[in-house]
């Protein structure tokens, strides 16, 4: 391990006790760094304290004269009081990404890794674990090694002190994380897209977005090029490739004949793997591999390792898979879309849909999403506190559409009576499918038993139907 990089030499206070802060805490210990560890939960406090031998404050009583930095967990807003209060005196807050990016490039535990960067407000899971697959594709016949880290697969801290060596990071980055972030300079970093999210944390969009956009301030930046939102916080960054589901121009990734492929180092067509059969179907499976293509050739992924990988991914759970079909009707999961941008992307390349939707929406506006699709949507059959919300942007956007309201609001019940009338509305070629433009916690445990409910009650009630 090398010697211990001059940013880490004086006292550092960690912000927050959760997860968290105890990688920041526990990766700061194994480096010999004065730590201090501030959260209002006592208990886990005295955990860190006994496991890790350091010291311990409540969060009002930190003074930034007594601190050289703090690192701050990401769920820590920037107007949180204490944060607040280190920068107004010039101390510097970065987060755990930032942490680690700064560790790596000092060389504490060897060379720089690649650092290939993913974000966007939706499809960065399903994007890092394809882009993971045709990275890890490509350096097995290179003896390096790629994984996910981040918000899936491990984290950073661990990925730089893994033995073996981890010499490639497919790192998803959520905007709590980029926001926390100052130096970081991805290798090859993509903004898939752009809409409102998290602007309680923000405070406001424009925030929210210049965050995620520094995702591409790196050696080589991807962006979706069908997105206008993210176009526009992409506007002025110089040579930023881009990937469509569409014919691509010079320096894209798209599908041409139902291939994809590449034209990012000019006018000559590379073939990368077939446009058909991807994980997740329709639309948005196909946008994220664009995506993941774009960024393995960007990082020297071979078109082989491409094929390879798209064809070895499997989606994650309740993002897009085909959980049943019968009678040729396919009934696909989606529960992970839990808002209306989500759910655009989840009904955008299906002919027919009955669209299984509702929950909390938070006060997020349906009327656009569903006026966009009013065309596709075959019928609709709604759950949740704020169907009636739905109903009624039915009713002014898409009248031509039935509407089923399920009042009841046992989670297994509900959904057991909504896949019924899906399956009554639903023929040979037409798509049941779950996507609900809706948070989930108003009748389950969240989006995850949501999505396993509506899998079981396709399997069982579309085959008595």
């Amino acid at each position: 391990m090398a010697e211990l990089p001059p940013f880490l030499r004086g006292h550092v206070l960690v912000a927050g006790a959760g997860v968290s802060g105890r990688g920041c805490v526990a990766m700061l210990a194994r480096l010999g760094v004065d730590t201090t560890v501030a959260d209002s939960n006592a208990a886990a406090l005295a955990a860190l304290a006994e496991e890790f031998g350091v010291a311990t404050v409540s969060t009002d009583a930190p003074a930034p004269g007594d601190y050289d930095l703090v690192v701050t967990s990401p769920g820590w807003r920037p107007d949180s009081e204490l944060l607040d209060s280190f920068q107004a005196a010039g101390v510097e807050v970065i987060g755990d990404v930032e942490l680690a990016y700064r560790l790596d490039r000092a060389e504490v535990f060897g060379p720089p890794r690649t650092w290939l960067v993913v974000t966007g407000t939706n499809g960065k899971t399903t994007t890092t674990g394809m882009l993971t697959k045709i990275m890890q594709a490509d350096t097995a016949r290179s003896g390096l090694r790629a994984q996910a880290v981040g918000n899936i697969g491990v984290s950073l801290f661990d990925a730089l002190t893994a033995i073996p060596r981890v010499d490639i990071l497919c790192a998803e980055l959520s905007s709590f994380q980029l926001h926390w972030s100052s130096e970081l300079r991805p290798d090859v970093g993509v903004l898939l897209n752009v809409a409102e999210d998290h602007l309680d944390w923000h405070g406001s969009f424009d925030a929210y977005a210049r965050a995620k956009a520094k995702a591409l301030h790196g050696t080589r930046a991807v962006v979706g090029k069908d997105d206008a939102a993210a176009g526009r916080y992409a506007a002025g960054i110089d040579g930023v490739y881009g990937f469509t589901p569409g014919e691509p121009a010079t320096g894209e990734v798209g599908v041409s004949a139902g291939r994809l492929v590449s034209r990012l180092e000019g006018e000559d067509v590379i073939d990368l793997a077939s446009a058909e059969g991807i994980e997740p179907a329709g639309l948005a499976g196909v946008l994220d591999a664009a995506a993941a293509a774009s960024v393995a050739r960007l990082a020297g992924a071979s078109p082989a390792a491409i094929q390879e990988g798209l064809a070895a991914y499997a989606v994650a759970g309740h993002r897009g898979a085909v959980v049943h079909e019968h009678g040729g009707v396919a009934y696909i999961d989606n529960s992970k879309a839990t808002n209306p941008h989500a759910a655009d992307a989840a009904l955008e390349g299906f002919d027919s849909v009955v669209w299984v939707a509702g929950g909390q929406l938070k006060g997020a506006d349906v009327d656009e999403l569903i006026a966009t699709h009013a065309a596709r949507l075959k019928a609709a059959v709604l759950v949740g506190i704020d169907k009636s919300i739905i109903a009624e942007a039915l009713a002014r956007r898409a009248p031509q559409t039935p509407v089923e309201l399920i009042e009841d609001t046992d989670p297994q019940v509900a959904m057991n009576a909504a896949v019924r009338a899906a399956a009554q509305h639903a023929e040979a070629g037409d798509t049941v499918l779950l996507a609900p433009a809706a948070a989930s916690l108003d009748m389950y445990t969240g989006m995850a038993q949501r999505g396993d409910l509506f899998a079981a009650a396709a399997r069982d009630i579309a085959r008595a139907h």
